[in-house]
């Protein structure tokens, strides 16, 4: 059966790795089948009584200078008879081909010119050294003055950049790390070196290959687990034993404005001995008190791995933590670490560390001997200049160990180390097991990813809100066959409360705003808190008390006006332009009532009319957005655009309510709707909102407006 050998050294023989196995001497060569290498990953035939053996002697130890993770598939392992595992493999190949066809078709609507995944006909305008030994190289067009066309990438993005005319090839990959009208700015790992004298580049977007080969392996792993903690961890999560709690702790809180709800989740949270689910539902201070458990948690002296699927989830807590003093760490790539804590990051700490001095020179004298090596020098034969190679390549190979030696030090000095679940690496972290894993906004990443920090943990807690969104999923056929339902969301269905804490008190919205929400998404369980309950826009400085910010909620009905919905000429998404005129109407109305532009949003679900409503709005500071995009945010004032309006009764995105859910809890004083009331009162959820803007005095005609 296959041993999985992970995070191969690069260009890695079979000669190599077979001399390798035999050095155990836990296997004879006769024992040994076929070895077929891809990538940094092998796959080797190995009999079923050595597997496990060079399990335990191979995992998490050195080859060539990197850390190797190692797993063996028995088929012994019954683990998965109910298929989750498989079906959780096929789902992930189907969303990667579903990315590889989307991003196929932006290519092909944008024919040879600049698509929303590529910028072509760049010019080098700058590049320096920058946190981290990264090439920053600054492109933009041929005259400084013309624009860059709109583009899908943004901060973070992937990419791939080539001289123009090679897609693939001589490319190599990077990560924006800063995009503007007329430039952007991308991190390579070394420079951009041509031989044209004016060369011209062009970056695609890149597909995250990583990310999706981490989350295959993890779930491999799991899968063949035998009688260790994560064998132990993965039946609770497929619901084959009940997660097991201990007598809670009467516990000593640090933080003590923690309210009830909050104290008790912590006290949940660290009696639990598998698994357990904190639910935060909108405003109920789900970071302060994780941030709270984390501490007690440190404070005992055990090591803890802090998750998100998104670098702002991440960085939102890494901040907290390192306020709070906790000794926290991290990993990942600086272009997409907020600025003001890149200083944090294990790649910025790395070239401070003391003994760097030794790894800098290391590689000074390995690139003399190959400049020594070069075919130009004279009285050297090839037998001395491939000697030369072969000293500079043994120094290049120590100063990579003695570097991987400085972060491993680094990384054993942190309490608590920071990632996104699939930023996991094993050259970083080696084999290290923590005692716990935290993954916040585990309702908003896919399944698979959450496997990764898994592997790595004694205990597991996931917090979010599963009556929010779910995972963003292209694959519209795995979405609807399971792979838009998290991890949390189904160890909620499979347990119920004996797993789940939930926060009951809101410190964002006014009661008036919370009050529907509350009521269909959490029993009427949740409370606003004192301190907002009754807060109004006219209470903040500078605003003039008139109806408009008195009342926290507004729901101007649009049946009967012809606000018909349009569909986008070039696309499927859609707008409604008249609606788009008022929803920027009210915005001028608060601002002119002396409401801050920064402290207004305007939402809407359809991509169509975001960017209607970014053309039309000619005042800055507004922001405008999608829905989805603004999960996790709040405003004092949101307008929301809800855009359908057709005399079929159809409402397309706004059928999951959840996503409503995320649009009316991000007002904290005042939340203004703009709908067709004929249009989706047939629907359920919004027939008892509409009876709820009429209850509460809220409801007003456009005629009124």
């Amino acid at each position: 059966m296959p041993l999985n050998i992970d995070s191969l050294p690069a260009r890695i023989t079979k000669g190599a790795l077979l001399r390798w196995l035999l050095d155990t001497e836990e296997i004879r060569k006769q024992q040994v089948g076929s070895i077929d290498i891809h990538g940094r990953h092998a796959r080797v035939e190995v009999p079923d009584s050595a597997g496990p053996r060079l399990v335990r002697r191979l995992d998490g130890e050195a080859f060539m200078g990197r850390t190797v993770q190692v797993w063996f598939e028995s088929p012994q392992v019954e683990s998965d008879s109910s298929g989750h595992f498989a079906k959780l493999t096929r789902w992930l190949d189907m969303e990667q081909a579903a990315e590889a066809q989307q991003a196929a078709e932006w290519r092909e609507a944008a024919g040879e010119h600049d698509s929303s995944t590529a910028l072509m006909n760049l010019v080098l305008r700058s590049e320096e050294i920058g946190l981290g030994g990264y090439a920053l190289v600054v492109l933009g067009r041929r005259s400084a003055m013309q624009a860059l066309p709109v583009t899908r990438l943004t901060v973070g993005s992937p990419i791939r950049i080539a001289e123009h005319g090679h897609t693939v090839g001589p490319s190599q990959r990077g990560v924006v790390t800063r995009i503007e009208t007329r430039e952007i700015e991308v991190a390579l790992g070394k420079s951009v070196v041509s031989e044209a004298d004016s060369p011209v580049f062009r970056i695609d977007a890149a597909d995250d290959e990583t990310s999706m080969l981490r989350s295959r392996f993890a779930l491999s792993r799991a899968q063949h687990a035998q009688g260790n903690r994560l064998s132990e961890l993965r039946d609770v999560c497929l619901g084959q034993r009940a997660p097991t709690f201990r007598e809670p702790e009467t516990l000593e809180y640090m933080d003590s404005n923690l309210d009830e709800s909050q104290r008790a989740a912590v006290a949940f949270a660290y009696s639990a001995q598998d698994v357990a689910v904190i639910h935060g539902p909108p405003g109920t201070g789900k970071t302060r008190t994780l941030v709270e458990f984390i501490r007690q948690v440190v404070s005992r002296g055990q090591k803890v791995i802090v998750c998100a699927p998104s670098n702002l989830g991440v960085d939102n807590l890494f901040e907290r933590l390192l306020d709070r003093g906790t000794k926290a760490i991290r990993i990942g790539h600086l272009a997409r670490v907020l600025p003001h804590l890149r200083e944090h990051c294990l790649t910025a700490l790395v070239p401070k560390h003391r003994d760097v001095r030794r790894v800098k020179k290391l590689r000074l004298e390995a690139a003399e001997l190959f400049r020594k090596s070069d075919r130009s020098s004279r009285g050297l034969d090839r037998q001395a200049r491939q000697s030369l190679r072969e000293e500079a390549r043994d120094l290049l190979s120590d100063a990579r160990e003695m570097e991987a030696g400085i972060a491993q030090e680094i990384v054993d000095d942190a309490d608590v180390v920071c990632v996104t679940n699939t930023g996991i690496n094993t050259d970083l972290l080696g084999a290290r097991c923590f005692d716990l894993a935290v993954i916040d906004e585990a309702c908003q990443c896919s399944e698979p990813s959450c496997w990764i920090p898994l592997l790595r943990a004694k205990r597991l807690v996931l917090a979010g809100d599963h009556c929010q969104l779910p995972p963003t999923v292209i694959s519209q056929e795995a979405a609807e066959e399971g792979f838009a339902v998290s991890l949390q969301e189904r160890l909620v269905e499979s347990f119920g409360a004996s797993v789940c804490q939930t926060l009951s008190v809101q410190y964002r919205m006014h009661e008036q705003i919370m009050r529907y929400p509350s009521a269909q998404f959490y029993q009427g369980k949740l409370k606003a808190d004192r301190t907002v309950a009754a807060h109004r826009l006219c209470e903040l400085d500078g605003v003039v008390d008139d109806e408009l910010t008195t009342n926290a909620v507004r729901f101007i009905d649009t049946s009967g006006s012809s606000f018909d919905e349009e569909r986008e000429k070039a696309g499927s998404s859609l707008a409604n332009p008249e609606e788009a005129a008022l929803a920027i109407k009210k915005a001028k109305d608060l601002l002119a009532l002396g409401v801050q532009a920064d402290d207004i949003a305007i939402i809407t679900p359809y991509t169509a009319q975001v960017r209607l409503l970014q053309e039309s709005m000619d005042i800055a500071g507004v922001e405008i957005g999608s829905i989805d995009g603004f999960q996790g945010r709040e405003k004092e004032a949101v307008i929301i655009s809800l855009v359908r309006s057709n005399s079929d009764n159809e409402i397309g995105f706004l059928r999951d309510t959840r996503r409503m859910n995320v649009a009316l809890t991000r007002a904290r004083r005042c939340l203004i709707v703009i709908g067709d009331s004929a249009t989706i009162s047939d629907h359920a959820f919004y027939s008892g909102l509409l009876d709820h803007f009429d209850n509460i005095e809220a409801y007003y005609g456009v005629w009124d407006e």
